[in-house]
This record gives C-alpha cells, structure tokens and sequence, in this order.
C-alpha cells in the first residue's frame, strides 16, 4: 500500500544538498552507472537528515547531520556506518552501509550512504482503506518484540563492537544524569511534570540487568515490514543513538511508543495507529512476551518505562531549542513544546501507576 511507503518529497529550503561536488563524489565512490542523478528528502524525522539518492534504477539512502548543529556526539555519522556494518552480517534488519565520507569540502559534514530497504512504516496516522485482520496486528506485535529478544541476542562483542561500552559507572546511572543535564542545558518553559519526573528517576536508579546491543529508539516509525506479509520485519532504521547497554532501557523505550488502546486519546500521541486495533497486545503482554524469549527478570519495567518517557521528553526539548534558538526553518518543530509538555504528564502518570 503506498500510504505506508516513505516517499521522498523535494528537498525542505534550507536543508537543500549541492551536487556540484556531491555528484562526482558519489559515482566515483559507487561506481554508479551512467545517467541523471536525482536527490530528494525523507519528509520524516526529526534528528538526522535522510535524502533518497537515485541513479536509474539503483536507489540509496543518504544521512548527514542537521544543518546547524554543533553537538556532534549525538550525530556521529561515522559511528553510525560502524554498527551497521558490524550488524549487517548477523543481523538482517540492520540496512547494509555502501559508503561512508568524512571530507567535509564534500557536503559540510560527514555523511554516508546505505542501501534503500522499501517496505511499509507504520506511524500514528492509520491510512484510509488499510484495515489488518486482529491476526495480523498481534502477529505484527509479536514480531516487534520478537525481533527486539533477538537484536538483544547478538554476541557484539564477537563482531567488533566492544568499543561502544562504557566501562565507568553504570550505564542507567550514566543515562539517567545525562539525559538530566541535557534537559537543563537545552530548557525553555517551566514544567513541573517533566521537573517532577526527572527528580524521580534521579532517585530510583536501578541496577544495571546487563549489557546488550541496543537500539535505543526502537518503535514501529523505524522498522519496515514486508509489503506482502506485514507480520515480517524486513528493516530497522535509524541507528544513531544505538549502544551497548541494559536490555531494559531498550525494552522501555519501545514501550513508551507504545500505547494500550483504552488510554486517554491524549497520551496516544507518540504511539502507533496499530496499537488501538483490535487483536493489537497491551503492554503487559508485550513485557511478559519478552520475558519468556529472553529469560530475564522484568520487575524494573515501569521504570524503564518511565525514563524512557522522559527521554522522549528531552528529545523533543533538545528539537525545539534548536527552533527556538534560530538554528533552524523547519515549521514542524514550532509546536515541540506541547509535546514535550504531554509526555511530562505522561511520565507522571506512568509514575503513579507504578505498574506496566
């Protein structure tokens, strides 16, 4: 169905790429064939750029930084093309790198190229006239955590990927006082639910459960399922903010995209259309699937869902301050603050829930 396909638009003003240089670079480096070359843009996303590349029939994805942006840690484009091709070969999701730049008189900024995987992406919209059996959507549900149990399996360590860990400290420590102190640094509006709920994760830090290759934003916006069997996961996208860590941090993150259909319609924001279907699983279920395929204990759950809202909470903030500050044109990102507010309340009620 091409509702559910991502098609690349022309190009945001602003975020337009030059091929004066860009061009011979990448038939040299692709040995692309001969025949016009043509660069449009990913209308989605709010971090990294994603530009569809085309040359005939052969089609790539490129990424490259956002215009602007100065804190170069949270878009490593090398890092990047680095865990995708140590995760290709094991991992078939994991879209395979072609090629990756760091001469910046090409572009501004480093930036590589991947192979396009085409399929359907999911989104809070539900597309007219697509209406998945009850089977369909929790087999699909099933496969999301499925395919989270078995990225969480891969030995990283045996594929070169040891250079991601961090060894001082505990990772949830890391990220719980990290993810605090960019919220400051990038604060705009006064929230006391967003205060409220940072000072409780800050005082209810768990043990780390152990260390995993993660995604670290994984939800149905960045998986691709199979156009002729939506129950199949062909592609998982956007690995830049992948690591190695708690598998239930990761496990908390998809869960707070996840939204159970009987919850206020306004808390459904950031979730899936497929989660309010019928046949879709709650987040209990999901919790206990994971469970069972991975043999861990899950009790930490809600607090990993908890700061995986608030996560969500200050990268939504660190968007809008970029907007707010000037650095840059993109009129999506006028209205970041409302959600960042919405998930503020959302984080508190989880909180007062105590329970997935």
């Amino acid at each position: 169905m091409q509702d559910l396909n991502d098609t690349a638009v022309d190009m945001r003003k602003g975020e337009e790429l030059s091929l004066q240089k860009l061009e011979p670079y990448l038939r040299d480096g692709l040995s692309m064939p001969e025949g016009e070359l043509s660069v449009r843009q990913f209308p989605g996303g709010h971090s990294n750029l994603t530009y569809l590349v085309t040359v005939g029939e052969k089609e790539f994805v490129l990424r490259r930084p956002p215009f602007g942006s100065k804190v170069k840690a949270a878009h490593d484009m090398h890092r990047e093309y680095r865990v995708l091709s140590a995760l290709n070969p094991v991992y078939s999701p994991a879209p395979k790198p072609a090629l990756f730049c760091e001469d910046h008189d090409i572009m501004g900024a480093d930036f590589y190229l991947m192979e396009r995987v085409q399929g359907m992406i999911l989104r809070s919209k539900h597309p007219e006239g697509f209406n998945p059996t009850p089977d369909q959507v929790r087999e699909t549900c099933i496969s999301m955590v499925t395919n989270l149990a078995s990225l969480h399996s891969i030995d990283w360590k045996a594929i070169g990927l040891e250079s991601l860990q961090r060894t001082e400290g505990s990772f949830m420590g890391r990220q719980v006082n990290g993810w605090a102190k960019r919220y400051e640094g990038s604060k705009t509006n006064d929230l006391p639910e967003v205060e409220h709920a940072l000072r409780w994760c800050i005082e209810h830090i768990p043990e780390d459960s152990g260390a995993v290759m993660i995604h670290n934003d994984y939800k149905f916006d960045n998986v691709v399922l199979d156009p002729n069997d939506m129950t199949k996961i062909i592609g998982v996208l956007d690995w830049e903010m992948s690591t190695i860590g708690d598998p239930l941090f990761d496990l908390g993150v998809m869960l707070s995209y996840w939204t159970n259909p009987d919850e206020p319609q306004g808390l459904m924001s950031t979730g899936c259309f497929l989660h309010t279907l019928p046949g879709a699983m709650t987040r209990t279920e999901s919790v206990n699937l994971y469970a069972e395929l991975t043999g861990r204990d899950v009790s930490s759950a809600n607090y990993h869902l908890v700061f995986a809202t608030i996560k969500l909470v200050v990268v939504l903030q660190q968007i809008y301050y970029r907007y707010d500050q000037g650095l840059t044109q993109d009129k999506r990102f006028a209205t970041m603050i409302n959600g960042v507010e919405l998930l503020g309340k959302r984080a508190a009620r989880f909180i007062e829930q105590g329970t997935i």
